[in-house]
């Protein structure tokens, strides 16, 4: 019987950079509980044009927003890399990448990947970027690169997409309990740990006595 918590993120989401501590501590509390933690990417946005000032600005407006709300870190004052194309297929096929190694590679590139886009000011749309960072969290950047470029991980990114879509999932973070086939939603975007820790203990007391 399969019980776990999937947790549908998108790196380049701004809301899931602001959830990511929330969901350290939730997969924490789970795996306590013998309770694993699944990450799921889900495709925020395929755009194919750079940037204009008027996006700029509506994008460093989410930004500040999320900060706001969750104190984590953003460059406010430079904002998106210059003539970012925000296209987030490929940091998602870089988590993926990392979880065809290990599924606990993916979250820690996806903090990378993270603190590189939004504070550090990096254009993680980039191929050669997400290698760099993949090499930083400790994988071998030529097998890294060539599974990345590979059309089984490009299907397999594809399927995640197309998962949390046959879900109804058009919003990030999404976090998701899994018991026996059957899915319980505990959040649908950004909710602070005081509020889903007690969610989430029920469930696992729940959890522990059927």
């Amino acid at each position: 019987m399969t019980t776990r918590l999937i947790y549908v993120m998108d790196p380049m989401c701004s809301w899931c950079w602001g959830f990511a501590p929330v969901m350290q501590a939730l997969a924490t509390q789970a795996a306590e509980q013998g309770v694993d933690t699944h990450l799921v990417v889900g495709g925020l946005r395929r755009e194919q044009m750079a940037m204009d000032a008027a996006a700029r600005q509506r994008t460093l407006g989410y930004w500040n927003a999320v900060h706001q709300a969750s104190g984590q870190p953003f460059d406010l004052e430079g904002g998106p890399p210059e003539g970012l194309v925000y296209d987030t297929e490929p940091a998602c096929r870089a988590l993926v990448t990392a979880r065809s190694f290990a599924e606990p590679l993916a979250w820690t590139l996806a903090l990378r990947i993270q603190q590189a886009f939004y504070v550090e000011r990096r254009d993680v749309t980039r191929p050669q970027q997400l290698a760099a960072l993949a090499e930083e969290v400790g994988l071998a950047r030529s097998e890294f690169v060539d599974r990345f470029d590979s059309q089984a991980i490009r299907d397999a990114t594809s399927a995640d997409f197309e998962w949390s879509r046959n879900l109804g999932i058009a919003g990030f973070p999404t976090l998701l309990a899994e018991r026996a086939g059957q899915l319980a939603l505990l959040t649908n975007g950004y909710q602070p740990l005081d509020t889903l820790r007690p969610l989430l203990a029920r469930w696992l007391e729940h959890n522990r006595h059927a």
